[in-house]
């Protein structure tokens, strides 16, 4: 068996690439487990915070634990849809999808992070 307790005050912080007014913090890593594959993170926009359009290099899922935030998801033609999201929504997205987020609410949103990395 291999498990990880993290405390609320164990939490870490990490710069993200492209991401702007915003507080990330990781909870859980793959190495805190056998054979773990999943990234979980917290993160905390202040409003108008977001992170610039990527392509994602995992299977993810943003999961709105407060406040308000604008995902965006573009097609294969890179045509974006918007889609407004609140405490209790999520979006499951997979390996390759351009996205972007922005806080368009009027105070910070937190919303939790997972990320599932292939194993090596």
């Amino acid at each position: 068996m291999s498990y990880r307790v993290t405390k609320r005050n164990e939490a870490y912080r990490y710069e993200a690439p492209g991401h702007y007014d915003v507080l990330t913090t990781r909870l859980h890593d793959p190495d805190d487990v056998n054979e773990g594959t999943i990234v979980n993170g917290l993160s905390h926009f202040l409003p108008g915070g977001g992170a610039e359009a990527a392509v994602s290099k995992f299977e993810m899922i943003y999961y709105i634990i407060h406040g308000e935030m604008t995902v965006t998801m573009y097609d294969e033609n890179d045509q974006p849809t918007d889609y407004v999201l609140h405490a209790g929504d999520s979006v499951h997205f997979g390996k390759g999808t351009k996205r972007g987020c922005k806080n368009t609410g009027d105070t910070t949103a937190r919303m939790l992070v997972i990320m599932i990395k292939p194993r090596a």
